[in-house]
């Protein structure tokens, strides 16, 4: 069992019990799943930093990446439906707990002057949205083989329904917040 599903388990269900007050403990909230997203705009003229993207997305996740195609056509900027225009890779179950832990434990510290992410990006339905700014800060990504700098973004759905119930179990299971009234 990964630790991290572990501590779940014994540390954060009985806070969050508490906390808001549950009659059911399959009441309390838990992540669902986790989705790793690179938007790559420039890829509609260069075809190669697709294919190492999905290299790198596949490294960082443990899982395949799929590449995310257009819905609809954009004249403005040269693109058209059906292009390839992302990666993206859902990761749920144990590759969601051991991915988790690695990204607070390992990743979020290697950020250079890191305060803490965001306590807003809450979509207002339970999940979190990170954006992060460069994919070589994950341990999986050999620096000298970067063709270009590319950003992230993770998804964490959570089955929480309000965001509050949300912040409390991502706080409880290790995610850094920045406090209020602290600059980004």
């Amino acid at each position: 069992m990964p630790r991290f599903k572990e501590h779940y388990q014994n540390n954060v269900v009985p806070k969050l019990l508490k906390e808001f007050a549950y009659k059911n403990v399959n009441q309390v909230p838990r992540v669902l799943k986790v989705t790793l997203n690179m938007g790559l705009g420039e890829a509609i003229q260069n075809n190669k930093i697709l294919e190492s993207a999905v290299t790198e997305l596949t490294a960082i996740s443990g899982q395949k990446a799929v590449i995310t195609k257009a819905r609809r056509s954009i004249a403005a900027f040269k693109l058209r439906e059906g292009m390839s225009i992302g990666v993206t890779v859902t990761l749920r179950r144990d590759r969601m707990h051991y991915f988790l832990d690695k990204l607070l434990n390992i990743v979020l510290p290697r950020v250079r002057d890191f305060r803490g992410v965001s306590p807003k990006a809450f979509d207002g339905r339970g999940n979190y949205t990170l954006g992060l700014k460069e994919q070589i800060i994950f341990p999986e990504i050999d620096y000298d083989k970067i063709d270009k700098i590319k950003g992230l973004n993770i998804t964490i759905v959570t089955s929480a329904k309000t965001d509050d119930e949300a912040r409390f179990l991502l706080a409880e299971l290790g995610m850094p917040f920045r406090k209020a009234g602290q600059a980004h």
